[in-house]
């Protein structure tokens, strides 16, 4: 079989001398070319600027090493950060010693203040920094985003996985620069998001936190968020965004029994080929400013102490600038949890030799460093390196500059009417619709009564969706269920005998029956899928069936003869036979924004035509996993016994209230050589009576490889708008890094050989066509 490089890639082989399989150290590989120099980095978000890189050098030579361990940790702002009645700063005296020698960052000071009292505790935070250190050095202020900003008075976003389902990555990046704007105008500097993890076990408590189960999709979400959040790097210099800490640092979504904190084994070359991309794109095509290592092991090998994956990869291989920092805990936990450091002396030396710069938390890890340094001096160099780092960053943060905000100018650009119109925006293009029996929706109301009724209805529901549905129709909300105790450590499931239960029950029935059309609310919520903490909280799960009897509720509705819809809200994907089966119309709303009930009512009346798309499979049950679209195609071959075939809903699937129809694929060529591209072309029609969007996905199929290849992965997808009766050419340019893939010998390729094009509406049922790929003699 004849080869054809597409670039240069080498870091598979140190790759693989770390985590076994490989007897040649010298195997190139082939990717994007290595780059040997600092001076030709473009990794980081912005360029070096010499000037600035002179006075870091100036800075920490005259640091001491306990100012420079300082610039080495973050502690958080709950252990006493506060405004007073009368706006003053009060920090309690274990802040103040913490304090002593300057700090690199405080992690969520003034999360529970309001945007403009936030600015004001975070001035007064940056002032006493500065004034308290001997250099002056301010430091960074850090948050988290998984719904928008984690802080009190921001703009509530749909969760991650919702912004995946919108499959439109320019609308993701408006909604993470609203993220940046609203996160600086709090005095705030850096964030712990985006998560580039691929999701593909539904067990796992923190699903929604990050975007799908697909390599691709994930990518183009996560470097829209980067960019977004970072305001196109131009942001930062100008002071109006935060820098972006893309985690976790790698395969933490492949956790083993989806259990957080668990063992993750993933072969090298899936490595490559699937997990790094997000990653890999954030770096080089996001800029992003930090890194965040993963809680867990990398095939035996604690992620926090792997210097192949923080140094020779992500430094070394990708050209990677910024700092990373450690997930929380996690460097004195190379010691306490993963056992692979002997002393707690250890592990500090362990995660500084592989590339940690900031420790998270810990008192027992990087506040060691001063007195490890002096008996082993040649430590300090490191130490430098991990400060240089971290200094840059505020460089680039401009916080050498102005760390202040004009708290004047706060409260008209925070969760104002723009960003809520943004939140409602990405809503709509992210509800998705699974069922439509009959064409039940959208629904008439006009002169009816709609009951609302489930344990994920909120409580201003019924007055969002009278709103929107109008006065001409009578509303009944009725909850009915608690899906658990709402226990902040571990959730109990409510029993039907529940005393509450058992009368929510029968007042949902009872408004079902006093109804012409019932919608309901069934799902998860923040207590069936959450983060497991380490020492206490639980947030995965053994089953992926809806909790408690939310499929029993909706039978005896269902036996009422009336039309049922599912507004299905959740956080993890969850196994919905009895939705699918018995429900009219399925919507699936995953977790919306603080608009997202006006958005789904819109939808139900018929006022917005759906369009999102599953960012994730499906499957009948937990029985199935792994069950994402692009397993190896043998896994394909047969399913079980006792079980419908086939997912429940595929991959991309999404239904709309027109239809649109693709025409056969045209391909620029059906030979290409090994190293060109060509273009498929598809047109699509919208064959139905109403404006939609609709997205066009490509999936390619290498047919015959060395090793054995996915069913199908998708390369590409464009989301498009037509109007009733209108037609558009689709084009997609297809290139060799469609097509590489790493090969029998770990070496990262194109080969020769045939390909299938498949292009549609989701992961199913796309139109085909093949080309071939050949090596010129």
């Amino acid at each position: 079989m004849a080869f054809k490089a597409i670039g240069q890639f080498s870091f598979c082989a140190i790759f693989l001398m770390a985590f076994g399989g490989c007897d040649n150290p010298q195997t190139e590989n082939i990717s994007t070319p290595v780059v040997p120099s600092a001076a030709k980095l473009t990794g980081f978000a912005v360029p070096r600027n010499e000037a600035v890189e002179t006075q870091i050098s100036t800075l920490i030579s005259k640091m001491s090493l306990e100012e420079k361990a300082a610039q080495m940790r973050i502690f958080h702002a709950r252990r006493g950060i506060e405004l007073d009645d009368n706006d003053e700063l009060v920090l309690s005296d274990d802040v103040k010693t913490r304090l002593n020698f300057g700090i690199a960052g405080i992690k969520n000071p003034g999360e529970y203040l309001t945007p403009e009292k936030s600015a004001l505790l975070n001035n007064k935070l940056q002032k006493y920094i500065i004034e308290n250190n001997r250099h002056g050095i301010p430091a960074v202020f850090v948050t988290e985003a998984y719904n928008g900003v984690d802080a009190t008075g921001t703009t509530r976003f749909g969760r991650p996985i919702n912004m995946a389902a919108t499959f439109n990555p320019a609308l993701v990046k408006n909604v993470w620069d609203t993220i940046g704007r609203e996160a600086r105008l709090r005095g705030l500097h850096m964030c712990h998001s985006p998560e580039a993890d691929i999701m593909r076990d539904p067990r796992f408590g923190r699903m929604s936190e990050a975007y799908s189960e697909d390599t691709h999709l994930t990518t183009e979400m996560v470097v829209a968020a980067v960019r977004g959040v970072q305001g196109d790097t131009k942001g930062l210099s100008e002071k109006t965004h935060i820098g972006a800490v893309t985690k976790h640092f790698a395969g933490y979504g492949q956790v083993e029994g989806g259990l957080n904190f668990a063992s993750i084994q993933i072969s090298p070359r899936t490595l490559v080929d699937e997990i790094f991309p997000p990653f890999k794109a954030a770096v080089q095509r996001g800029q992003t400013m930090g890194i965040m290592p993963s809680h867990g092991d990398l095939n035996g090998v604690a992620s926090h102490g792997n210097r192949k994956l923080l140094t020779d990869i992500l430094r070394d291989e990708w050209g990677f600038d910024g700092y990373t920092v450690s997930d929380s805990n996690d460097i004195a936990r190379l010691n306490t949890f993963m056992g692979v450091a002997e002393t707690e002396d250890d592990a500090a030396l362990m995660g500084l030799n592989a590339g940690n710069d900031i420790d998270l938390y810990s008192d027992i890890a990087y506040s060691r460093l001063p007195r490890l340094a002096k008996d082993n001096p040649n430590i300090e160099a490191q130490m430098d390196e991990a400060v240089r780092r971290v200094l840059r960053v505020k460089f680039n943060l401009g916080l050498f500059d102005d760390p202040y905000i004009d708290v004047a100018t706060v409260a008209p650009k925070v969760r104002n009417t723009k960003s809520l119109a943004l939140a409602y925006e990405a809503d709509l293009d992210s509800v998705i619709l699974l069922k439509n029996r009959n064409n039940t929706l959208p629904l008439e109301v006009s002169g009816k009564t709609v009951a609302l009724i489930g344990p994920l209805l909120r409580e201003t529901a019924h007055k969002d969706y009278q709103e929107v549905f109008g006065t001409k129709v009578n509303i009944i909300s009725e909850r009915a269920l608690h899906l658990t105790d709402e226990h902040s450590h571990k959730p109990n499931m409510k029993p039907l005998d529940d005393p509450k239960n058992k009368a929510g029950f029968a007042r949902a029935l009872d408004a079902a029956r006093r109804s012409d059309v019932i919608v309901m609310f069934l799902g998860g919520d923040e207590h069936t899928a959450k983060e497991a903490f380490f020492n206490c909280c639980y947030g995965d799960r053994y089953s992926l069936e809806p909790v408690g009897l939310q499929d029993e509720l909706l039978r005896q509705v269902k036996a009422l003869g009336k039309p049922v819809i599912v507004v299905l809200k959740h956080r993890r994907t969850l196994a919905i036979n009895e939705i699918a089966e018995s429900a009219d119309a399925v919507i699936d709303a995953w977790d919306l924004s603080e608009q997202g009930d006006k958005a789904v009512a819109n939808i139900i009346m018929g006022k917005v035509n759906p369009s999102g798309k599953l960012p994730v499979t499906v499957p009948r049950h937990i029985g199935q996993i792994p069950f994402h679209y692009s397993q190896k195609h043998i896994n394909f071959r047969k399913d079980y016994l006792f079980i419908e075939e086939g997912a429940l809903y595929p991959f991309g699937f999404g239904l709309s209230y027109t239809d649109f129809d693709f025409s056969e694929i045209t391909l620029s060529a059906n030979h290409i050589p090994n190293g060109a591209s060509l273009t498929a072309t598809v047109r699509v029609t919208n064959s139905g009576d109403r404006m939609g969007k609709e997205v066009v996905q490509l999936y390619i199929k290498d047919l015959i490889g060395s090793v054995v290849r996915p069913e199908k992965e998708l390369k590409a997808f464009k989301k498009i708008e037509l109007a009733a009766g209108e037609s558009r050419d689709v084009e997609f340019n297809i290139t060799p890094a469609m097509l590489a893939f790493t090969d029998i010998n770990m070496d990262y390729r194109v080969e020769d050989g045939d390909f299938k094009v498949e292009i549609g509406n989701s992961s199913q049922g796309g139109k085909l066509a093949k080309f071939t790929v050949e090596t010129l003699k």
